[in-house]
Order: structure tokens, then C-alpha cells, then sequence
């Protein structure tokens, strides 16, 4: 039993989905056949299926990089070889706007827990063969959505205290989006041997010159993550283990 996910490693299938919203994880879990749930534990809510006749399974994760690092260091250890998250983010570039999907090739290490992981110097990178099996199937799934591809960033901070966190050097050097999670994922499945993910619907300007007024809570980005979530379905079974 993986202890902190509460799921039977033999329930659990070889390639799965992650997000943060454990109802998020039921809707996507909902698209599935034979689907059913394996685990229940805190943030962590686990389901399993079919998707397109593969073995499939959902898996929440909770806000953050060192719960989410939870979640997939035990995926690893029960055997999980595709992994793939579907999320939010803000955007940092003005033709990134609300509703638009970006994929993350690769993402900025401004975390606290990957740096307890690795040394400074260690990239926090996606799977090229993932990658593409996300830009192909963005290309079937989300012809009337304007979808980019690039580099992300993840940062631990979601309200701002008193320092001031240097956006828009990162905005300058064409990082795409900030979200909240991708270098526990692309660095633990690294050092796991985990191909891994992430494809993420924008919720708003993170750049306070940018920034119109956030809510997250809209039919524009109910829209955005249920295409997400049907090129991640898509991606994870075209990826191979």
C-alpha cells in the first residue's frame, strides 16, 4: 500500500494523469471507462479506468510542489512510467491570454523542494516523446484554442509578501506562464525514470502590468481545462512505457 496516496500498487496503472483539484480528478476520472476509485487519502484522491482501451488512472495532488512531490514520489514507487499534469497558470506574455493552453517543455526551478533534491545546476526538464504526444494531440483536441508551447516557471508563492519577485526578468526572457508545481514533477521523474508532462490552462496575467482581473472560475476556463484534459488523455496512451 503506497501510504500516503492509501492506493494498492497493483490497483494502479502504469501511466497516469496528475492535477491539484481532487474534484478536478473526478471530473477528468469521469471521462473514463470501468471507472473507479483505488485511493482516498488528504489532497490525494485516486481513480482508475479506461481511456481509448488503455489502462488509465487520475490522481490529485493538492497545491504546491513539496504535497504534489508526495504524490509522485509514491507514483514511482508503484511502478508508474507516463505522468502527465494537467493544470492552471498564469501567463507572462500578453498574446497568452485567458483560456489558452500552454505545454511546458521545461521549467524554471524557483521552488524551495527541488533544490533539497538536486543541485542548483540540474534542469528541470519534460519528456521530448511527451511533449510531442501533447502537441499532436493538442492539434485533434483544441483546434479553436490558441495553445503554445514553451518554457514555464514554478514558484511557491501565490500571494506576495514583502519581497518583490522579479516577473518581469522572467517575463523578458520569454518564459511563458508561472504555475505552482512542474519542477517536483519533471525533476522526481528524472530522478525516478518517470517519463513526464504538463500541459496547463491560463487563468490570468501574473504580471501586474498585465494583470485585468482574475477569476479563474469562468466558462472561458471551464473550456480550456476540459480540452486540457482530453489532449492529456489522449497523450498519456500515445506515450510509450
Amino acid at each position: 500500500m503506497l501510504t500516503n496516496l492509501k492506493v494498492d500498487p497493483e490497483q494502479l496503472p502504469k501511466r497516469v494523469i496528475v492535477c491539484g483539484d481532487p474534484k478536478r480528478a473526478a471530473l477528468i476520472a469521469s471521462k473514463l471507462d470501468d471507472q473507479r476509485q483505488i485511493g482516498e487519502n488528504r489532497e490525494y484522491h485516486s481513480y482508475a479506468g479506461t481511456w481509448k482501451g488503455v489502462e488509465v488512472a487520475v490522481v490529485s495532488h493538492g497545491v504546491g510542489a513539496p504535497g504534489a512531490a508526495v504524490c509522485f514520489e509514491e507514483l514511482a514507487k508503484g511502478g508508474v512510467q507516463v505522468i502527465i499534469r494537467v493544470g492552471t497558470a498564469g501567463s507572462y506574455q500578453k498574446e497568452i491570454e485567458t483560456g489558452s493552453l500552454v505545454i511546458s517543455s521545461a521549467a524554471v526551478r524557483q521552488d524551495g523542494l527541488t533544490s533539497q533534491l538536486v543541485p542548483a545546476g540540474f534542469p528541470a526538464v519534460a519528456n521530448r516523446h511527451v511533449v510531442d504526444a501533447l502537441v499532436q494531440a493538442a492539434g485533434a483536441n483544441a483546434s479553436d484554442l490558441k495553445v503554445f508551447e514553451g518554457i514555464t516557471l514554478t514558484l511557491d508563492v501565490f500571494y506576495i509578501g514583502v519581497l518583490e519577485f522579479p516577473h518581469k526578468l522572467y517575463q523578458k526572457a520569454g518564459v511563458l506562464a508561472v504555475e505552482m508545481e512542474n519542477t517536483a514533477l519533471f525533476v522526481i521523474a528524472a530522478l525516478r525514470g518517470m517519463r513526464a508532462g504538463s500541459i496547463l490552462a491560463i487563468d490570468g496575467y501574473a504580471d501586474a502590468d498585465l494583470l485585468d482581473s482574475y477569476n479563474p472560475h469562468t466558462d472561458v476556463m471551464a473550456k480550456a481545462i476540459e480540452a486540457e484534459a482530453l489532449i492529456a488523455l489522449d497523450a498519456v496512451i500515445a506515450v510509450s512505457q
